[in-house]
Protein backbone atom coordinates (compact mmCIF):
# COMPACT_ATOMS: atom_id res chain seq x y z
CA UNK A 1 0.00 0.00 0.00
CA UNK A 2 1.38 3.48 -0.86
CA UNK A 3 1.89 5.54 2.00
CA UNK A 4 1.60 9.37 1.92
CA UNK A 5 4.12 10.00 5.23
CA UNK A 6 7.35 11.43 3.97
CA UNK A 7 11.14 9.92 5.21
CA UNK A 8 11.40 12.71 7.84
CA UNK A 9 7.95 11.95 9.46
CA UNK A 10 7.73 10.05 13.00
CA UNK A 11 6.07 7.20 11.13
CA UNK A 12 9.22 6.55 8.59
CA UNK A 13 11.90 6.82 10.62
CA UNK A 14 14.12 4.55 12.35
CA UNK A 15 13.94 5.69 16.59
CA UNK A 16 17.50 5.59 16.83
CA UNK A 17 20.38 4.18 15.07
CA UNK A 18 21.95 1.37 16.91
CA UNK A 19 24.38 -2.06 16.39
CA UNK A 20 21.96 -4.71 15.62
CA UNK A 21 24.30 -7.42 14.88
CA UNK A 22 22.96 -10.42 16.83
CA UNK A 23 19.57 -8.96 17.45
CA UNK A 24 16.02 -11.13 17.26
CA UNK A 25 13.60 -9.08 15.12
CA UNK A 26 9.94 -8.86 16.87
CA UNK A 27 6.38 -7.32 16.59
CA UNK A 28 5.29 -5.26 19.80
CA UNK A 29 1.99 -6.64 21.07
CA UNK A 30 1.57 -4.43 24.35
CA UNK A 31 3.07 -1.90 25.79
CA UNK A 32 2.91 -0.81 29.20
CA UNK A 33 5.46 1.92 30.06
CA UNK A 34 8.99 0.39 30.21
CA UNK A 35 7.88 -3.50 29.73
CA UNK A 36 6.97 -4.21 26.75
CA UNK A 37 5.66 -7.71 24.98
CA UNK A 38 7.31 -8.74 21.84
CA UNK A 39 5.94 -11.50 19.96
CA UNK A 40 9.13 -13.10 17.81
CA UNK A 41 9.08 -14.11 14.62
CA UNK A 42 8.39 -18.10 15.31
CA UNK A 43 5.42 -17.19 17.53
CA UNK A 44 7.32 -16.87 21.21
CA UNK A 45 6.75 -13.93 23.38
CA UNK A 46 9.58 -12.00 25.29
CA UNK A 47 9.84 -9.36 27.94
CA UNK A 48 11.67 -6.58 26.88
CA UNK A 49 12.70 -3.15 28.28
CA UNK A 50 13.52 0.26 26.30
CA UNK A 51 17.12 0.73 26.35
CA UNK A 52 17.19 4.67 28.47
CA UNK A 53 14.39 5.95 30.39
CA UNK A 54 12.10 6.68 27.35
CA UNK A 55 9.99 4.05 25.78
CA UNK A 56 9.65 4.79 21.81
CA UNK A 57 8.07 1.54 20.86
CA UNK A 58 4.15 1.43 20.63
CA UNK A 59 2.01 -1.60 19.75
CA UNK A 60 2.62 -2.93 15.96
CA UNK A 61 5.73 -1.98 15.95
CA UNK A 62 8.53 -4.25 14.78
CA UNK A 63 11.60 -3.88 16.64
CA UNK A 64 14.95 -4.99 17.32
CA UNK A 65 15.95 -6.88 20.17
CA UNK A 66 18.80 -8.79 22.75
CA UNK A 67 19.24 -10.38 25.33
CA UNK A 68 19.91 -8.60 28.54
CA UNK A 69 23.58 -9.00 29.94
CA UNK A 70 22.71 -10.46 33.33
CA UNK A 71 21.12 -13.49 32.33
CA UNK A 72 17.59 -12.63 33.06
CA UNK A 73 14.93 -13.89 30.65
CA UNK A 74 14.59 -10.40 29.33
CA UNK A 75 15.15 -8.41 26.51
CA UNK A 76 16.08 -5.08 25.61
CA UNK A 77 14.69 -2.96 22.51
CA UNK A 78 18.00 -1.88 20.37
CA UNK A 79 15.96 -0.12 17.49
CA UNK A 80 12.40 0.31 16.41
CA UNK A 81 12.35 -0.04 12.21
CA UNK A 82 10.92 2.21 10.28
CA UNK A 83 7.24 2.32 10.62
CA UNK A 84 4.23 2.28 7.70
CA UNK A 85 2.61 4.47 9.99
CA UNK A 86 1.73 5.91 13.24
CA UNK A 87 -1.91 7.26 15.39
CA UNK A 88 -1.45 9.31 18.42
CA UNK A 89 -3.87 9.11 21.19
CA UNK A 90 -3.90 12.61 23.11
CA UNK A 91 -3.86 13.40 27.11
CA UNK A 92 -4.64 16.50 29.09
CA UNK A 93 -1.20 17.89 28.01
CA UNK A 94 0.21 16.55 24.75
CA UNK A 95 -0.11 13.55 22.01
CA UNK A 96 1.37 10.50 22.37
CA UNK A 97 1.95 7.34 20.17
CA UNK A 98 0.15 4.82 20.54
CA UNK A 99 -0.18 2.50 17.54
CA UNK A 100 2.03 1.73 14.31
CA UNK A 101 2.17 -0.04 11.29
CA UNK A 102 -1.97 -0.32 10.92
CA UNK A 103 -4.02 -1.38 7.45
CA UNK A 104 -7.11 0.19 8.63
CA UNK A 105 -9.22 1.75 11.37
CA UNK A 106 -12.36 0.56 12.68
CA UNK A 107 -14.69 3.34 14.53
CA UNK A 108 -17.19 0.89 15.95
CA UNK A 109 -20.18 3.32 16.90
CA UNK A 110 -23.89 2.34 17.97
CA UNK A 111 -27.15 3.77 18.24
CA UNK A 112 -27.23 3.46 21.45
CA UNK A 113 -25.35 5.57 23.13
CA UNK A 114 -25.94 8.27 20.97
CA UNK A 115 -22.23 8.59 19.36
CA UNK A 116 -20.14 11.81 19.49
CA UNK A 117 -19.69 13.35 15.46
CA UNK A 118 -16.70 14.78 17.36
CA UNK A 119 -15.08 12.14 18.18
CA UNK A 120 -16.06 10.74 15.35
CA UNK A 121 -14.39 13.56 13.29
CA UNK A 122 -10.89 13.35 15.31
CA UNK A 123 -10.65 9.94 14.47
CA UNK A 124 -11.51 10.17 11.03
CA UNK A 125 -8.80 12.92 10.73
CA UNK A 126 -6.14 11.12 12.32
CA UNK A 127 -6.64 7.80 10.07
CA UNK A 128 -7.01 10.00 6.94
CA UNK A 129 -3.53 12.45 7.90
CA UNK A 130 -1.39 8.91 8.81
CA UNK A 131 -2.62 7.73 5.47
CA UNK A 132 -4.80 4.90 6.94
CA UNK A 133 -8.39 3.71 5.60
CA UNK A 134 -10.89 4.07 7.77
CA UNK A 135 -14.38 2.30 7.76
CA UNK A 136 -17.23 3.34 10.38
CA UNK A 137 -18.89 0.52 11.88
CA UNK A 138 -22.61 1.02 13.00
CA UNK A 139 -23.90 -1.56 15.55
CA UNK A 140 -27.30 -2.20 17.64
CA UNK A 141 -29.54 -1.20 14.30
CA UNK A 142 -32.52 -3.09 15.94
CA UNK A 143 -33.28 -0.30 17.88
CA UNK A 144 -35.45 2.26 17.59
CA UNK A 145 -32.68 5.20 16.71
CA UNK A 146 -31.24 3.88 14.03
CA UNK A 147 -32.77 6.21 11.43
CA UNK A 148 -31.69 9.19 13.03
CA UNK A 149 -28.26 7.90 13.59
CA UNK A 150 -28.49 6.77 9.56
CA UNK A 151 -29.29 10.18 8.93
CA UNK A 152 -26.48 11.58 10.79
CA UNK A 153 -24.07 9.30 8.83
CA UNK A 154 -24.93 10.23 5.50
CA UNK A 155 -23.04 12.89 4.94
CA UNK A 156 -19.99 10.58 5.77
CA UNK A 157 -20.91 7.92 2.85
CA UNK A 158 -21.29 10.90 0.74
CA UNK A 159 -17.71 11.62 1.69
CA UNK A 160 -16.59 8.29 0.50
CA UNK A 161 -16.21 6.71 4.07
CA UNK A 162 -17.11 2.86 4.29
CA UNK A 163 -20.17 2.82 6.54
CA UNK A 164 -21.16 -1.24 7.17
CA UNK A 165 -24.42 -1.43 9.68
CA UNK A 166 -25.15 -4.19 11.95
CA UNK A 167 -26.63 -5.95 14.42
CA UNK A 168 -23.58 -8.02 16.84
CA UNK A 169 -26.38 -8.87 19.50
CA UNK A 170 -29.61 -9.19 18.02
CA UNK A 171 -27.77 -11.33 14.47
CA UNK A 172 -24.27 -12.39 15.95
CA UNK A 173 -23.93 -14.84 13.61
CA UNK A 174 -25.07 -12.50 10.60
CA UNK A 175 -22.37 -9.75 11.75
CA UNK A 176 -19.63 -12.06 12.37
CA UNK A 177 -20.04 -13.11 8.71
CA UNK A 178 -19.93 -9.62 7.29
CA UNK A 179 -16.97 -9.00 9.70
CA UNK A 180 -14.76 -11.59 8.41
CA UNK A 181 -13.99 -9.90 4.80
CA UNK A 182 -13.40 -6.90 6.00
CA UNK A 183 -11.08 -8.08 8.57
CA UNK A 184 -9.18 -10.79 6.45
CA UNK A 185 -5.21 -9.99 6.01
CA UNK A 186 -5.37 -7.28 7.62
CA UNK A 187 -4.17 -5.39 10.84
CA UNK A 188 -7.22 -3.25 12.21
CA UNK A 189 -6.88 -0.98 14.92
CA UNK A 190 -10.74 -0.90 16.39
CA UNK A 191 -12.03 1.93 18.82
CA UNK A 192 -15.13 2.71 20.21
CA UNK A 193 -16.59 4.05 22.96
CA UNK A 194 -18.26 2.52 25.93
CA UNK A 195 -21.36 0.92 25.41
CA UNK A 196 -21.24 0.23 21.37
CA UNK A 197 -20.58 -3.17 21.40
CA UNK A 198 -16.92 -2.97 21.17
CA UNK A 199 -16.11 -5.74 23.68
CA UNK A 200 -18.66 -7.99 22.46
CA UNK A 201 -17.09 -7.90 19.23
CA UNK A 202 -13.87 -8.67 20.38
CA UNK A 203 -14.73 -11.59 22.43
CA UNK A 204 -16.97 -12.78 19.67
CA UNK A 205 -13.89 -12.84 17.59
CA UNK A 206 -11.65 -13.88 20.30
CA UNK A 207 -13.40 -16.00 22.73
CA UNK A 208 -9.79 -16.09 24.55
CA UNK A 209 -9.17 -12.57 24.40
CA UNK A 210 -9.98 -12.33 28.18
CA UNK A 211 -7.52 -14.48 29.26
CA UNK A 212 -5.04 -13.48 27.19
CA UNK A 213 -5.28 -10.09 28.54
CA UNK A 214 -4.50 -11.88 31.90
CA UNK A 215 -1.31 -13.60 31.06
CA UNK A 216 0.05 -10.50 29.34
CA UNK A 217 -1.06 -8.53 32.74
CA UNK A 218 0.46 -11.60 34.73
CA UNK A 219 3.62 -11.42 31.95
CA UNK A 220 4.04 -7.35 32.12
CA UNK A 221 3.56 -7.21 36.33
CA UNK A 222 1.14 -4.46 35.01
CA UNK A 223 -2.43 -5.99 36.54
CA UNK A 224 -5.03 -3.75 35.88
CA UNK A 225 -3.54 -0.88 33.80
CA UNK A 226 -3.04 -3.12 30.92
CA UNK A 227 -6.85 -2.61 30.39
CA UNK A 228 -6.03 1.15 29.00
CA UNK A 229 -3.09 0.00 27.02
CA UNK A 230 -3.88 -1.41 23.24
CA UNK A 231 -3.38 -4.99 22.60
CA UNK A 232 -2.50 -6.89 19.86
CA UNK A 233 -4.44 -9.95 18.95
CA UNK A 234 -4.48 -12.62 16.10
CA UNK A 235 -7.47 -13.99 14.52
CA UNK A 236 -5.72 -16.75 12.63
CA UNK A 237 -3.39 -19.32 13.20
CA UNK A 238 -1.69 -18.07 10.08
CA UNK A 239 -0.84 -14.74 11.67
CA UNK A 240 -1.91 -12.65 8.81
CA UNK A 241 -5.20 -10.93 10.27
CA UNK A 242 -4.91 -9.46 13.38
CA UNK A 243 -7.35 -6.93 15.94
CA UNK A 244 -5.94 -4.09 18.13
CA UNK A 245 -8.21 -3.46 20.95
CA UNK A 246 -7.24 -0.11 23.11
CA UNK A 247 -9.75 -0.02 25.51
CA UNK A 248 -8.37 2.89 27.38
CA UNK A 249 -9.14 5.50 23.76
CA UNK A 250 -9.95 8.30 24.45
CA UNK A 251 -9.10 10.90 22.23
CA UNK A 252 -7.03 11.10 19.19
CA UNK A 253 -4.19 13.19 19.55
CA UNK A 254 -3.71 15.66 16.29
CA UNK A 255 -1.49 18.05 17.67
CA UNK A 256 1.48 16.79 14.50
CA UNK A 257 -1.48 18.79 11.88
CA UNK A 258 -0.72 21.69 11.26
CA UNK A 259 -4.07 24.33 11.61
CA UNK A 260 -3.80 25.20 7.49
CA UNK A 261 -3.30 21.47 6.86
CA UNK A 262 -6.58 20.72 8.58
CA UNK A 263 -9.16 20.50 5.76
CA UNK A 264 -6.89 18.35 3.57
CA UNK A 265 -7.92 15.87 6.05
CA UNK A 266 -11.52 16.40 5.66
CA UNK A 267 -12.87 15.02 2.41
CA UNK A 268 -15.81 17.84 2.25
CA UNK A 269 -13.62 20.78 2.77
CA UNK A 270 -10.16 19.62 0.79
CA UNK A 271 -12.09 20.40 -2.90
CA UNK A 272 -13.22 23.63 -2.15
CA UNK A 273 -10.20 24.76 -0.31
CA UNK A 274 -7.60 25.85 -2.86
CA UNK A 275 -10.57 27.88 -4.96
CA UNK A 276 -10.40 31.17 -2.05
CA UNK A 277 -9.44 34.16 -3.11
CA UNK A 278 -6.41 34.29 0.06
CA UNK A 279 -3.81 31.65 -0.46
CA UNK A 280 -3.67 31.72 3.28
CA UNK A 281 -7.11 31.14 4.14
CA UNK A 282 -8.19 29.93 7.06
CA UNK A 283 -11.75 29.13 5.91
CA UNK A 284 -13.34 31.14 9.01
CA UNK A 285 -14.28 34.45 8.47
CA UNK A 286 -12.05 35.75 5.30
CA UNK A 287 -14.20 36.95 2.54
CA UNK A 288 -13.99 35.26 -0.68
CA UNK A 289 -13.67 31.69 1.04
CA UNK A 290 -14.49 28.70 -0.76
CA UNK A 291 -15.26 26.39 1.93
CA UNK A 292 -17.35 29.26 3.81
CA UNK A 293 -19.40 29.26 -0.12
CA UNK A 294 -19.81 25.87 -0.17
CA UNK A 295 -21.17 25.30 3.17
CA UNK A 296 -24.00 28.53 2.59
CA UNK A 297 -24.62 26.15 -0.78
CA UNK A 298 -25.29 23.26 1.51
CA UNK A 299 -22.28 20.92 0.39
CA UNK A 300 -20.75 21.33 3.94
CA UNK A 301 -23.02 20.27 6.68
CA UNK A 302 -23.13 22.96 9.60
CA UNK A 303 -21.75 20.63 11.75
CA UNK A 304 -18.99 19.61 9.91
CA UNK A 305 -18.17 23.43 9.48
CA UNK A 306 -18.49 23.61 13.30
CA UNK A 307 -16.17 21.15 13.79
CA UNK A 308 -13.41 21.99 12.07
CA UNK A 309 -13.81 25.71 13.29
CA UNK A 310 -13.40 24.09 16.72
CA UNK A 311 -10.15 21.77 15.33
CA UNK A 312 -8.65 24.99 14.06
CA UNK A 313 -8.32 26.63 17.00
CA UNK A 314 -7.29 24.10 18.79
CA UNK A 315 -4.32 23.19 16.85
CA UNK A 316 -3.65 27.07 16.60
CA UNK A 317 -3.27 27.15 20.40
CA UNK A 318 0.31 27.40 21.94
CA UNK A 319 1.95 24.25 23.50
CA UNK A 320 3.69 24.45 25.76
Amino acid sequence: MKRASTPSSPARRRIKTQDTSGCHSGLVVANNGRHIMVENDDGTRQICHPRGKKSEAVVGDRVLWQPTQDGADEGVIVAVEERRNLLYRQDEWRSKSFAANLDQLLMWIAVEPVFSEAQLTRALIAASSADIPATVVLNKIDLPGADAARQRLAPYSAMGYNVVELSLKEEAEAARAQMAPLLDGKATLILGPSGSGKSTLINALLPQARAQVGEISQALNSGRHTTTSSLWYWLDGSRTSAVIDSPGFQEFGMHHIVPTELPRWMPDLAPHMHNCRFHNCTHRQEPGCAVQEAAARGEISPIRLSLYTALFDELSQPRW
